[in-house]
């Protein structure tokens, strides 16, 4: 379930469903200190992505392998962003 915002946000900043769906099937998640969830995708998430799509899907989609996407406790998803070059996600 998405909120308003997390929609909002996600086609402000050009997020197709497809990679939305992609980080809940096959990116990390690490839980942020404060109840939530951030999922993103690994190096082996992007592999395994590899083997059950082929190499030429996931390339084409590679511009939006640095994106992430949070969840509440209760199962919201509450934003979905890109992650800038130099910027890392926080595991606790």
């Amino acid at each position: 379930m998405y909120t308003k915002h997390a929609v909002q946000r996600a086609q402000q900043r050009g997020i197709p469903p497809l990679i939305r769906d992609w980080l809940f099937a096959y990116g990390k998640e690490n839980y942020d200190g404060n109840g939530a969830i951030i999922r993103y995708f690994t190096n082996d998430s992007i592999r395994k992505m590899e083997r059950d799509f082929g190499r030429e899907p996931v390339r084409r989609m590679s511009e939006f392998m640095r994106c992430y996407l949070v969840e509440s406790n209760d199962g919201y998803v509450m934003t979905v962003g890109k992650r800038h070059r130099k910027t890392r996600i926080n595991r606790h």
